[in-house]
């Protein structure tokens, strides 16, 4: 997952709202958006290391992760991130406690940045790289993209904003978010971030929705966690160019 923009306790129906594109090489085998048959998660699968990116636990637990582009990432023997929120997701640590003991393991992993919430609280933990942080979110909203937290890349800001003004708004239809989601705008030079892997593909990387053949957006997906504890997880599915290849939505109620 590359790009995440979350309201905490802004809209008046749902206590939390996340709207997220996970960005992978088409390669990496990869299963949809389903129920689990051994943890009780609901989430899309990487099939590789057997993690996931984003998805819902019980209670409305809800976990998102991305990587840390710093250079051309060097090979990583060392635990897959995706147990991350799997591991929140599946367990009963309240959000805030669970970011706080990762911290102090983070080290263990290749560069990450992590948000986990449950009915209580929102917590964030990052890695980046050899420096661990940790805090717990107040209400607002927020956006996340593969640099620093919050940090105002062009496609962090505008997601961020369109979640913003959705939220505060107390909007019910979810278009503008997929909307935001399928942008392809490429930013200007002097916004583009640094992050050490060249200006041609700083741009690339530089839209919410990166349509390519060998790499790309792969899933865009909405979480929604409602005040009175009803769920809901709607993921979008697309292939090589970003050719939509289907969707998946999952809802619970109170």
């Amino acid at each position: 997952m590359c790009l995440v923009a979350l309201a905490w306790n802004v809209h008046p129906r749902w206590r939390l709202v996340v709207a997220g594109n996970r960005d992978e090489l088409h390669a990496r085998p990869t299963a949809a958006l389903a129920r689990w048959a051994d943890a009780p998660v609901l989430a899309g699968r990487d099939l590789c290391s057997g993690g996931t990116w984003m998805g819902l636990g019980p209670d409305g637990r809800v976990a998102v992760v991305t990587n840390v582009r710093n250079g051309l990432a060097p090979p990583f023997a060392g635990p897959s991130r995706g147990e991350l929120p799997l591991r929140f997701l599946a367990g009963r640590d309240p959000a805030p406690a669970y970011a706080a003991a990762l911290a102090g393991e983070a080290g263990r992993y290749a560069p990450f940045n992590l948000l986990v919430a449950d009915a209580n609280a929102c917590a964030y933990v990052g890695h980046h790289p050899d420096v661990a942080r940790e805090h717990r979110l107040a209400r607002g909203t927020y956006g996340l993209s593969n640099g620093a937290f919050d940090a105002p890349w062009p496609k962090t800001t505008r997601l961020r904003g369109v979640l913003a003004a959705w939220a505060d708004a107390g909007e019910t239809d979810p278009e503008p978010l997929w909307a935001a989601l399928a942008d392809e705008q490429i930013a200007d030079d002097n916004l583009l971030p640094d992050t050490g892997v060249g200006l041609a593909l700083e741009r690339r990387l530089s839209a919410a929705f990166i349509r390519e053949q060998d790499y790309g957006t792969r899933a865009s997906t909405l979480v929604l966690v409602g005040h009175d504890g009803s769920t809901r997880i709607h993921e979008r599915r697309f292939g090589p160019g970003g050719v939509f290849e289907g969707e998946t939505m999952l809802e619970s109620a109170p």
